[in-house]
């Protein structure tokens, strides 16, 4: 007895609604992050639900590609959030509209 899709798209929506929530309401900039990356996620469990209602690999090939996407974004982001805590000692992402030459 398989699970069915539409409980793996519930719970990808879910996950997309609470990483939409936490870019929208949180300052923090690792938590910014991590929203991102739940974010990712879902789109990562939606993919892998119809590869496998469909019975191809495409979608799982694709959640790959997206993996890889999201370790290069987390590179580039703990650079950013590094820059931030140096200057201001804090990684608030509103206090790097001051950033000035």
């Amino acid at each position: 007895m398989a699970i069915q899709v539409q409980y793996y798209l519930l719970l990808s929506a879910a996950m997309f609604c609470i990483g939409l929530f936490g870019i929208l309401t949180r300052r923090n900039a690792l938590l910014f992050l991590m929203s991102v990356e739940l974010m990712l996620n879902a789109a990562n469990v939606n993919l892998v639900a119809f590869s496998f209602q469909y019975g191809n690999i495409t979608g799982q090939v694709f959640s790959l590609f997206t993996m890889a996407l999201a370790a290069a974004e987390v590179a580039v982001g703990i650079g950013i959030i590094l820059v931030l805590y140096r200057n201001f000692k804090d990684v608030d992402v509103t206090k790097a509209a001051t950033m000035r030459w």
